[in-house]
């Protein structure tokens, strides 16, 4: 047992001596020497920018820095707003550079573009300054640990020119912190600089801001992120397909740190000398292939439902998630909807192949209204999809959905359809009362049966006063009222108050018992001011006329009525079972929903098929 160890050399010492002193160096193993591998670095830490002529998108934020140090009108407070990754904090440790560098000999004052090797710059680079102070406010919210800054920033800097104080996610600060700081941060001891940076700029109080100088910090744009992490992997001696720094970019959604995080494991899970391509980082990210998801909408907008199954089969095989592919089709109905809007949009350099070439082809042969109902269902099927305990199942049947949806007529066309299979244009529908007054239904599933307004006719939902002094009857007297803005009052009038009589200038009227006391004098009052003519308002026990709102509600009933027994709607809630009629407008009804005074043009309720929809007819304007 004892030649078991004679060659195994004696272990290692796992701490100090017995009285303190040094380990003894450990004995060296058999074979060669090889130094210990250095510690990976991250991406997003190695490529982190050391100047402002490194960092990429932020180019009105350079030039001012840059122009400030020059001019040597550098402020004491900084305020670096914007999302995640985009360099706030990069910024703050660059200014804090720019602040204290001395240059290679010593001499140097400070710099738009520190030098990067002296002790100060080489001290920051490292995170340990002892003149340059981060902390975290999320951690650190109380006024205590503001104090400690502001009791800090009583003494001057022990190596550096300037102390710099930066401050992450300062808007989650107490409120007791914020004020505790607004003295110091006003009027600064001239060896301090405050950088503070934040993702909630509303949340920073005004006091605060109004103290700093501002600088938001936008998104890096696709075309810029793909650029720079092709500039990356090359350095890293990685092979990435153009569309898949594309997709990385897209999916960074501007934010430098988050690409760089998405690339490093894009990477990683490649092997040596492979070219990472698009399906891979597609796979990786989670996200249905582009040309998928542009076969997906084809199919849709097609109605497909077989070829759109099989789609949604395929992806969920290779792992996609179906929610996460109506997010990639949102994206897409909203970039197709911009390319109908803006056609030139397709020269863009920020819009991938793809989207340049099948997208500006979807553009061309879709219709607003089309895309704005399938921005919709998707949407909605979005929230669903969140809700939903089988995510995929929920998927399909919004799609399916859609896909049955996208080829259906626009509400004219079916009105005319169901006008052509019924042999004769409808007949009209009886005018309630009071006139011929236009129909306006709205049926359950969103479609309009509707003939065009009138020029001239009172359109629902305004109040027709009279015009001038005159008024014609109690409804002219009500309107007057919301005229005025007196709310309360025509409140009352409209809901509490019967017409008894109606002589000008004398008005006799039955009120309700919940009616205020004092509105018959208010009454006389407005209309005193109003005509100038001093107005009787007689209070009498005759039970008179239903009130405004009780012959409103009779009206709308016998609309609705009219509208249920034509045989056009009729025809429709038979072909689309489980539509229902949820309202009908009246063009000619004033804003109590009644017939408006005076007799109406005589004409067919609904519009004949050939008619021209009000909202597509064109507009004149005069100059």
């Amino acid at each position: 047992m004892s030649g078991l160890f004679e060659d195994t050399p004696p272990p290692a010492p796992d701490g100090p001596g017995l009285f303190g002193d040094a380990l003894p160096a450990a004995a060296a193993a058999p074979g060669p020497s090889a130094a210990p591998a250095p510690a990976y670095r991250v991406l997003a830490r190695k490529y982190r920018p050391a100047s402002f002529a490194d960092l990429i998108g932020q180019e009105a934020l350079v030039r001012t820095l840059r122009n400030a140090f020059a001019l040597n009108r550098v402020a004491h407070a900084f305020m670096l707003t914007g999302v995640r990754g985009v360099g706030k904090t990069t910024t703050a440790r660059i200014i804090a550079r720019a602040l204290n560098c001395i240059g290679a000999d010593g001499q140097g004052g400070p710099t738009a573009d520190p030098c990067g090797v002296c002790a100060n710059c080489t001290a920051i680079l490292a995170d340990r300054h002892p003149d340059v102070q981060e902390m975290d406010a999320a951690s650190n919210t109380g006024v205590d640990d503001v104090r400690e800054i502001i009791e800090a920033t009583r003494f001057r800097p022990m190596q550096a020119r300037t102390k710099v104080f930066v401050i992450d996610e300062v808007h989650m600060l107490s409120r007791n912190a914020f004020n505790a700081l607004l003295k110091t941060l006003e009027e600064p001891p001239p060896h301090v600089t405050f950088v503070f940076a934040t993702t909630e700029l509303r949340k920073v109080p005004v006091t605060v801001l109004s103290r700093c100088q501002r600088f938001d910090l936008r998104r890096v744009s696709i075309a810029e992120l793909t650029a720079h992490f092709g500039r990356i992997a090359g350095h890293e001696g990685a092979a990435v397909a153009p569309e898949a720094l594309a997709l990385i970019a897209r999916a960074a959604d501007g934010s430098v740190r988050d690409g760089l995080s998405l690339l490093d494991q894009a990477i990683a899970q490649s092997e040596a000398g492979h070219t990472i391509t698009a399906g891979e980082v597609a796979e990786m990210l989670g996200l249905a292939d582009r040309v998928a998801v542009f076969d997906l909408f084809e199919a849709a907008m097609g109605g497909k439902p077989a070829a759109l199954l099989a789609l949604t089969d395929r992806a969920h095989e290779r792992g996609a998630d179906l929610g996460v592919m109506l997010q990639d089709l949102l994206d897409l109905v909203h970039t197709v909807t911009r390319l109908k809007s803006v056609p030139s949009l397709a020269d863009s350099p920020d819009l991938p192949e793809a989207e340049r070439t099948r997208g500006a082809a979807l553009a061309a042969r879709l219709s607003l209204p089309v895309l704005g109902r399938a921005w919709q269902m998707l949407l909605k099927g979005a929230a669903e999809v969140e809700a939903a305990p089988d995510r995929r199942a929920a998927a399909e049947m919004v799609l399916i959905r859609l896909c049955h949806v996208a080829d259906l007529p626009p509400p004219a066309d079916l009105i005319r359809r169901l006008s052509d299979a019924a042999g004769a244009t409808p007949s009209p529908v009886p005018a309630p009362s009071g006139g011929g007054g236009g129909v306006r239904a709205v049926m359950g599933g969103g479609a309009v049966i509707s003939r065009a307004a009138q020029p001239g006719a009172a359109q629902p939902g305004a109040a027709q006063p009279a015009a001038g002094p005159h008024l014609a009857g109690f409804r002219d007297v009500v309107a007057l009222a919301a005229a005025h803005r007196q709310a309360t009052l025509h409140g009352h009038l409209r809901h509490a108050v019967h017409l008894v009589r109606f002589a000008p200038p004398v008005i006799e009227l039955r009120p309700e018992p919940d009616a205020p006391r004092d509105l018959a004098p208010r009454l006389a009052a407005l209309l005193l001011e109003a005509t100038g003519t001093r107005w009787t308002i007689a209070l009498s026990a005759r039970p008179g006329e239903p009130t405004l709102a009780e012959q409103g509600e009779a009206a709308e009933q016998a609309r609705r009525s009219a509208a249920a027994d034509h045989p056009l709607v009729q025809a429709i809630l038979a072909a689309f079972p489980g539509a229902r009629i949820e309202q009908v407008h009246d063009a000619n009804a004033d804003a109590y929903g009644l017939p408006a005074d005076g007799p109406g043009e005589e004409g067919p309720e609904f519009a004949p098929p050939d008619a021209v929809p009000a909202d597509e007819m064109p507009v004149e304007w005069e100059s």
